[in-house]
Parts: structure tokens; sequence; C-alpha cells
């Protein structure tokens, strides 16, 4: 295993501890977390460090991306890891805060069943021997998604205190790309197949 899949690897490591340290009832084996009040925020420093570990683990998606590239260590075996350290990162962070409260049910199922569908179209478009790359949506809906999501975490910090709930713009935003994307992927399968029949 080369070191862009090892960093792969650590980003999937890194989820792990998200979702243990959001999943698990630590207060049934006695231990509880501090709170702090931030200008009149009720700021829970389990979800800040779950933040900063959501920060880490983005950060070694454009790392190991760059390794791979520029070290020629571009293979199969990374190219599956990466996606799956991808979605595991994000879906289970929203899928976590939608648990939570943070944020509106809405969001998760709209961007989980989006992949979905054009993970899906990806697959038949390969089947056909076609290669789709990455539009400018489909970036944009993760730019904003990986920043709301963060943000989140943070509480909307420091936007929160002029009552601007950045955060939230943010991942409805990336649900509305999202549905965009979506439906330009599926535009591009329908004119592939068609060049096929």
């Amino acid at each position: 295993m080369n070191l862009a899949n090892k960093i792969t690897v650590l980003r999937l490591a890194l989820t792990v501890f998200i979702i243990i340290l959001l999943a698990f009832p630590f207060y049934e084996v006695g231990i509880t977390f501090p709170k702090y009040n931030v200008g009149g925020v009720i700021v829970g420093v389990q979800y800040i460090i779950a933040g900063v570990i959501f920060v880490i683990a983005s950060l070694t998606d454009f790392i190991d991306g760059y390794i791979a590239r520029s070290k020629n260590m571009i293979t199969d075996l990374g190219k599956m890891l990466d996606a799956i350290a991808d979605k595991v990162l994000v879906d289970s962070s929203l899928i976590l805060l939608a648990c939570l409260g943070f944020i509106h049910m809405i969001i998760p199922v709209i961007i989980i069943s989006r992949d979905i569908v054009v993970d899906a179209i990806k697959m038949q478009c390969a089947a056909k021997g076609f290669v789709v790359a990455a539009i400018f949506e489909g970036k944009l809906k993760t730019a904003c998604l990986m920043s709301g999501v963060a943000l989140t975490y943070f509480y909307n910090l420091p936007f929160e205190l002029i009552n601007i709930r950045i955060s939230t713009i943010l991942l409805y935003f990336a649900c509305i790309m999202a549905i965009i994307s979506g439906i330009k992927y599926y535009n591009m399968y329908k004119k592939i197949s068609e060049k096929k029949n």
C-alpha cells in the first residue's frame, strides 16, 4: 500500500473516531463532556473535537490526491478507497448531525440519494466504455457541503453571534447543487446511451 492510500485509510480511521465521539453513549459509562457559553451560544466540547477531526480528515482528501498525482501513485485500489472514504466521512457526519438535531433530515436524504444515483450512472457509463468527469456543479456541491458540515460542528461560529446561519445556507445550497448536478449527470448518461445505440 503506497503513501497516498495510507493517508486515505487514515481518513477512514478519523471518521470512525467522529462516529464514536458522537454516537457512543458516554453518559452511560459516567463520562461527560464540558459545555461553555460563547457569546450566548452553548458549545459542547465533543462537537468541537469532532469538528477539528472532520477538518483534518477533509484536508487528507486533498493531500492524498496531490501525492497520488505528483508521485504517480494512482491505483485502482486508491480510487476505490478514496471514493469510500469520502462518502463515509461526509454521509456519516450528515446522518449524525441530523439525528442530533443540528440539521434537518432532508439534507442527508437528498445528498445520499443523489450520490447513489450519480454513482450508478458513472458505473453504467464505465460499463459502456465512457469515463464521466467531475462537473463544476458537483465540485461546488462538495465544497459547500464540506464547509457547511465543518461550520455546523463549530456551532456556526462566529456567524452565529451575528445571527447569520451560514452553515445552514451552505448545506441547503449544496442540496440544490446536488440536484442540479444529478440531473446533469443523468442527461450525460442519456446522451452516451443514445450514442451507443
